[in-house]
């Protein structure tokens, strides 16, 4: 929820659009009824979004058009590697990199050598080595399911988007995201990596380390705890609607 909230507020502060954006790219892992207790919950919290919600599972196509342009210009490459072949590897070692036949399992993105640098809108100045930190990162998984990377890199062209606000886990995945861009000679998007909200041991609070789910009921006390994490003014308990709007006015 503190990416949910700083990226609307970031948004509204601007007088810009604030899209909502499905990640269902492997349908079959998708809970059933988890989509639809997202919106409810984004709604329950004030959280308007703006057009229609994208599915990623509905553009596959465009993520095939971008993979071809990718394979045209020699930018990625067939991996036949299996995850137990890849198992202690911090990234990738590169095992099939000058192999040419083309009927790997996923599709890699080849990264070479140097590090990629940006300015964070809040992170401060960012660096991220390609051959240490990023490696040849998938682009393309088995089944055919396209990665994280090249989806959201292909949709952000698409659509439009010139700001992306997200958790500061995502810092290193940012790096992909540029090469991605570059490669496919998509305009440069503004990022903005917000802290992680982190229990009391310091490990980060999600479903993987069962934190306890966000509820709508409680919406106007997560926000204010949202809020105090984000340093952002105090903004006195009232309707969620409220609250918001009394934020963008804070945000810096």
């Amino acid at each position: 929820m503190v990416a949910a909230i700083g990226s609307w507020l970031d948004a509204r502060s601007r007088q810009s659009q604030w899209m909502v954006r499905i990640d269902d790219l492997d349908p079959p892992r998708v809970v059933s009824g988890a989509v639809d207790d997202i919106l409810r919950t984004l709604e329950g919290f004030g959280l308007t979004w703006d057009g229609p919600v994208i599915y990623q599972s509905q553009r596959n196509h465009r993520y095939q058009e971008a993979l071809e342009t990718l394979i045209e210009n020699d930018d990625v490459f067939p991996c036949f590697c299996s995850r137990k072949n890849l198992e202690g590897a911090r990234v990738y070692p590169g095992t099939c990199r000058n192999r040419k036949d083309q009927n790997g399992r996923t599709w890699r993105f080849r990264v070479g050598e140097g590090s990629v640098e940006w300015s964070d809108q809040y992170a401060g100045q960012q660096q991220v080595h390609h051959a240490t930190e990023l490696g040849d990162f998938l682009v393309r998984g088995v089944e055919d399911v396209f990665s994280y990377h090249l989806a959201n890199v292909v949709d952000d062209a698409d659509f439009g988007i010139t700001h992306v606000i997200r958790g500061a886990d995502l810092i290193e995945s940012t790096g992909c995201h540029i090469l991605l861009q570059r490669a496919l000679k998509f305009r440069p998007i503004q990022y903005g990596h917000l802290p992680l909200a982190r229990s009391q041991d310091g490990v980060k609070l999600s479903k993987q380390t069962h934190a306890l789910p966000i509820e709508v009921a409680e919406a106007s006390d997560c926000i204010q705890r949202v809020l105090e994490h984000l340093d952002i003014a105090a903004v006195e308990l009232d309707d969620p609607a409220v609250m918001l709007a009394a934020a963008v006015s804070r945000w810096r």
